[in-house]
């Protein structure tokens, strides 16, 4: 019944964008509509003034090659923090900490002339790169590698495995519940971007769905029915990973040590 409340909302963006003009604005609304309009998905599609086709997999390859960047990189960062002995570990990790606490909007000015200065404004790669590392991955994965079992470790160090043999074929197989749960909270959130690709995506070509759904809302004539529909096909992805990796999220959170 839980689940059924929550998708409530879901199913009201679905159901005002399979209706029409007149049925969402009715004074008598109805829960569940006359007639289902499923050419309004045609229409949505073949809108010229919104490329939502393009749109979605433009997001798809952001999200994807993101969330599996900060995957790489924050937990290679991590285990080693974790687990290679340096003497300067501790003050790496502190500044990565650091890191955490300045604010998006400080280091938003600064990325962008980086970004523009490579020529990568309308351009993927201005989407994409900025967005493969971040502080707060390497964190989780440090404060995860800090309690894997040790004698896992030592057992490949047996084996004849060094540390890079270790990570890959060891710690990585047996942590795939918090890299499953680490990965859904990126792909969220890098999915639901929305100011960073509307600077840097200036041509259509390079639009995410974030920027296409905007705008619906800036339009002059605003259409309701393509304005709802194109929210629920832009919210459909993030329903669909959440559905099949519930589980591995659940557990990678607990896994993780965070304390509430």
């Amino acid at each position: 019944m839980a689940a059924l409340l929550f998708l409530l909302p879901f199913y009201l963006v679905v159901r005002n964008g399979l209706a029409t003009e007149s049925d969402i604005t009715s004074p008598e609304w109805t829960l569940f509509p006359g007639t289902v309009h499923w050419d309004n998905l045609g229409e949505l599609f073949g809108d010229q003034s919104v490329p939502m086709a393009s749109s979605l997999l433009n997001s798809l390859l952001v999200a994807v090659l993101q969330t599996a960047g900060q995957l790489v990189l924050g937990s290679l960062c991590g285990y080693g923090l974790a687990r290679i002995p340096y003497r300067h570990a501790n003050k790496v990790f502190y500044a990565v900490v650091a890191t955490l606490m300045i604010p998006a909007a400080v280091t938003f000015v600064p990325s962008f002339v980086l970004v523009s200065s490579l020529g990568w404004v309308s351009d993927l790669r201005g989407l994409i790169v900025p967005g493969l590392f971040a502080g707060i991955t390497a964190f989780l994965f440090r404060q995860y590698f800090l309690d894997f079992p040790r004698e896992l470790e030592e057992a490949a160090r047996i084996d004849g495995l060094g540390h890079w043999g270790a990570y890959w074929r060891i710690v990585v197989p047996n942590s795939k519940g918090f890299f499953a749960a680490v990965g859904v909270i990126q792909f969220i959130g890098s999915w639901n971007a929305f100011l960073w690709p509307l600077v840097i995506g200036q041509d259509e070509s390079t639009w995410t769905v974030q920027v296409a759904l905007s705008t619906f809302l800036t339009a002059q004539n605003i259409n309701l029915h393509e304005l709802f529909l194109a929210a629920a096909v832009s919210i459909a992805p993030l329903v669909l990973v959440f559905v099949v990796l519930q589980r591995h999220l659940v557990r990678g959170v607990t896994e993780s040590g965070i304390k509430g």
